[in-house]
């Protein structure tokens, strides 16, 4: 994706001493980076704050994160906003969380336009609270004609619930003769993900230091590269995700094979 390389200049004006735009390579930026946002009521709980805190806090290290991926020239940028398994969380967390989501979005649409930014959702919205539900489906109207980076929010995401889903709809297009059972390959299944049509992520990223998956797109991140920092997510800056690039940057991808560079 083109860059504006004025817009990011500025936007990396006055670096910290471990990192600085001049040690990213702008022609080798990941297509598609991801993010598992960690950290939150960690974050709120060492400052002896509500939980609720940390998410809110959390929404303008979103916010830069989506500005960072447009300055950087990312096209796809995605986010780990609310999993399958977050229902178990104390009902007014949740509550509060749909109400973000809500919220957040009818705020940011300004940015999305002003950045020509695509809205995608990874995970079964159909069954999120109906104010939550009309926001993104408005969302997802009003940006479908935009033709810059695709953001994705995965939000009751579970992976392992996205491949039954695929399965599923594998399995009935057999049954109705639509699908010979010779065709079902690694492709007939990406293609029924909600990822469909889009890259796998080049870089995943986790906030807060935990070294797991949380069931996030495990099809799509067989050969993914991980960044993981104790950073937690309400902290995590523009300088953090350059570092996260310039790390990815160094790594040699093998997919298996002979040694590939980034």
């Amino acid at each position: 994706m083109h860059f504006d390389e004025d817009k990011l200049k500025q936007y990396y004006e006055n670096p910290p001493e471990d990192i600085s735009l001049d040690d990213v390579d702008m022609a080798r930026i990941p297509r598609h980076v991801s993010i598992i946002m960690d950290g939150n009521g960690r974050w709120a709980k060492a400052r002896g704050l509500d939980r609720s805190e940390g998410h809110v806090a959390g929404v303008s290290s979103l916010r830069e994160a989506v500005t960072t991926s447009v300055r950087l020239g990312v096209d796809v940028f995605s986010v780990y906003a609310f999993s399958t398994e977050n229902w178990k969380r104390p009902q007014h967390e949740v509550d509060l969380l749909m109400h973000l989501f809500a919220t957040t979005l009818l705020k940011e649409l300004p940015l999305f336009f002003q950045e020509n930014v695509r809205l995608r959702f990874f995970g079964d919205i159909e069954a999120l609270p109906e104010e939550t539900r009309k926001v993104f489906e408005e969302g997802l109207e009003k940006t479908a004609g935009n033709t810059g980076m695709t953001f994705a929010l995965a939000v009751n995401y579970g992976a392992r619930a996205e491949l039954v889903r695929a399965s599923r709809l594998i399995a009935s297009e057999v049954a109705a003769g639509t699908l010979s059972l010779d065709d079902v390959d690694e492709d007939a299944i990406s293609s029924r993900l909600y990822t469909a049509g889009l890259p796998d992520p080049d870089l995943v990223i986790r906030t807060s230091g935990e070294m797991r998956l949380s069931n996030y797109l495990l099809w799509q991140i067989a050969y993914s590269e991980f960044y993981v920092t104790s950073v937690l997510w309400p902290d995590f800056s523009r300088w953090d995700y350059l570092r996260a690039v310039k790390s990815w940057q160094g790594r040699h991808r093998r997919y298996g094979g002979v040694e590939a560079a980034s």
